[in-house]
């Protein structure tokens, strides 16, 4: 005799579709690869946008960081 109104019914969920589990587990790791990349791609723009700014504090302002580029690269 069943304790409660759920024991003993067995019910089956039918979704239409069937999916391999590795054909799954393959896109969530494609996911994260992918998430991973935009976040080390995010990381590196913002060096790149941190060295620029301190290098344009530090010569004094955007032509004098390009005229001092242009100097180091000409040999001037």
């Amino acid at each position: 005799m069943p304790t409660s109104v759920t024991e003993g019914v067995k019910t089956k969920a039918r979704t239409g579709r069937k999916m391999n589990t590795s054909v799954q587990v393959q896109a969530e790791v494609s996911r994260g690869a992918v998430r991973a990349l935009n976040i080390a791609g995010v990381l590196v723009a913002l060096w790149v946008a941190a060295c620029i700014v301190g290098g344009m504090i530090v010569s004094g302002g955007p032509i004098a960081l390009v005229k001092g580029w242009f100097s180091a690269v000409m040999g001037l």
